[in-house]
């Protein structure tokens, strides 16, 4: 299959796996690039040190092209970017940031540079400021999230009627029937986040996999919107963010409750009452845990499968 996507990457398919903190080890980004798509390592939630590691251990897993996923509110980015130059990673997504403060100085090293944006107006800021494609994200994903609270099926088209470059959809796409429709609506790949979440080589905890392979739907919420708004799983630590939200917590109050390492102690390490867990809507739609290229086996095959539907009626 080629399309903009796997040209500019030189990938197989059109599948991007989401940078994810906690998750998105050396493991699953070589995984993903040896079954065709595009690895991503999510350096989020890493040191510089273990980013390193982790990009080394990558290139010893696989000969194809991956990616690593920088927060642009990473405290100490320059030394994840010093690393990613020594490296020579080819390949960088950026997100939660403006994308003018380091798209040049990575794109004059010669790297591929692709910005995540949950609204058109950043993502016409983001094509502004030279990125090579855009990865449009709506309200269903898990995680950070916009806002406006756009959904995918709206963003996407809308973001494709104004942009030259290639683009990329993410939120609520975990099967290939979801990929055929984003690219219906205008994208040339798709970028997927909580799919890969139950997958075998993801590093987050087995006790997190089990929860979205057992959600339901109604079972996430977008919170914390003062702060920076998120999608979460609703657990006990849910429950206090909502209380706190009914006394007329100040944000301060909700900083505090949040604290330091929330995502770490539910996603990695497994609490699944006072942890943070960051997952999509599309949770309610996996069912299993499995091996990454399975799940871009099947999805590719639902993705045609889906398209002689389409042409037989």
């Amino acid at each position: 299959m080629q399309n903009r996507i796997t040209e500019l990457f030189k990938i197989e398919f059109p599948i991007v796996q989401g940078g994810m903190i906690w998750t998105s080890g050396w493991r699953l980004a070589s995984a993903v690039s040896n079954s065709g798509g595009l690895g991503v390592i999510g350096s989020g939630s890493m040191y510089p040190d273990v980013l390193r590691e982790h990009i080394q251990k990558c290139k010893k897993a696989t000969s194809k092209p991956f990616a690593v996923n920088v927060p642009m509110l990473y405290p100490d980015i320059d030394k994840l970017m010093d690393i990613i130059i020594e490296e020579d990673v080819k390949i960088v997504f950026t997100s939660a940031g403006n994308p003018k403060t380091w798209t040049s100085f990575l794109k004059e090293k010669g790297i591929t540079v692709v910005h995540v944006v949950s609204s058109l107006k950043f993502a016409l800021k983001a094509e502004e400021a030279g990125v090579d494609a855009i990865v449009a994200e709506g309200f269903e994903a898990g995680g950070h999230n916009g806002r406006d609270e756009t959904t995918t099926l709206v963003l996407i088209p809308a973001v494709k009627e104004k942009i030259t470059i290639p683009l990329i959809a993410a939120g609520g796409i975990a099967t290939g029937k979801a990929m055929l429709a984003a690219m219906v609506l205008g994208a040339d790949g798709v970028q997927v986040g909580s799919r890969f979440v139950a997958s075998e080589e993801a590093s987050n905890h087995m006790n997190f996999k089990e929860v979205v392979v057992n959600a339901k739907e109604g079972d996430t919420q977008l919170t914390l919107k003062e702060l920076a708004p998120v999608r979460l799983v609703k657990n006990k630590f849910y429950n206090e963010v909502q209380k706190a939200y009914a006394d007329g917590a100040t944000n301060e109050e909700l900083k505090t409750l949040l604290g330091r390492g929330r995502a770490k102690k539910g996603m990695f390490l497994g609490d699944l009452e006072d942890g943070e867990l960051e997952i999509g809507q599309v949770s309610a739609l996996i069912h299993d845990i499995k091996p990454a290229g399975e799940i871009i086996k099947e999805m590719m095959s639902e993705f045609y499968s889906s398209i002689e539907l389409i042409s037989s009626i």
